[in-house]
């Protein structure tokens, strides 16, 4: 079993002084976020868990690269003009090509990459292993459940060996039981890849079983207004939450969003 504390890294993502206006009602500005001030170290997950409005996937599009800070900035440890840093981001919404089969869905980014198709064939291979869908290598998007479909997104996002891998809310269009699942086959794939990783959740017990540290936003416009060290030991299993100290850490953070 590993130490609950991460070792020293250096931080792979640096979030400073981060604002987002957008236009409002009569050209005055709508305050989105302000202020945000984060790192986060490689190899780490972190979720940010806040009361819906406060930001949290617009700061996942800020850090993707698809919204431009009003002020402020994000920095990534690897980022340089020759090579960009790696985004893998994951919506709430599989977005499957329906037109495209389990593989060739899983393909599409490293045919974009302009891979050589045998090495491509093979990564995806090995990623359908890796989420579960031996199988269903040549199923259609619309023959897999909801929980199946956001396993490709997921693998469709780590076959590109992504540097920070964005998931906003990746579970939250399923069931409560599925979302368990997926819950526990995030930390299998994560436990095997080791990505760093940065995820939107409104769930305390899904944002304490899977992550390092929690950030806790604030009501728009959002703010961090506490960092949570969660502070369990790895591997997590499903039993913890069910121990005193996972208790304890969901008062703690259903205090912090005013539950």
């Amino acid at each position: 079993m590993e130490p609950a504390s991460l070792p020293d890294r250096r931080p792979l993502l640096q979030v400073r002084n981060l604002c987002i206006n957008f236009p409002g009602e009569n050209g005055a500005p709508l305050c989105a976020l302000n202020g945000l001030n984060f790192s986060i170290a490689e190899q780490e997950f972190v979720c940010l868990l806040g009361p819906s409005g406060s930001g949290k996937s617009t700061l996942l599009r800020t850090i993707a690269g698809l919204l431009k800070p009003s002020s402020g900035e994000v920095i990534f440890a690897h980022g340089s003009d020759a090579r960009p840093p790696c985004v893998g981001f994951v919506f709430q919404d599989a977005n499957l090509m329906p037109w495209r089969t389990v593989k060739q869905n899983l393909l599409l980014p490293l045919e974009i990459e302009g891979m050589e198709a045998a090495k491509a064939s093979q990564l995806v291979d090995e990623m359908i292993e890796l989420i579960g869908l031996q199988g269903f290598e040549n199923a259609w998007p619309r023959n897999l459940s909801g929980g199946m479909a956001q396993r490709v997104a997921i693998g469709r996002a780590l076959v590109q060996d992504p540097d920070l891998l964005l998931l906003d809310e990746p579970f939250g269009a399923l069931d409560a039981l599925t979302r368990e699942r997926m819950g526990a086959e995030l930390l299998r794939i994560w436990q095997a890849r080791r990505k760093t990783v940065l995820m939107v959740t409104h769930s305390i017990s899904e944002a304490l079983l899977l992550s390092d540290r929690v950030l806790v936003m604030s009501e728009r416009p959002g703010s961090i207004t506490e960092v949570v060290e969660v502070g369990l030991p790895r591997p997590r299993t499903d039993e913890m939450r069910y121990s005193a100290g996972f208790g304890a850490l969901s008062h703690r953070l259903r205090d912090a969003i005013g539950g």
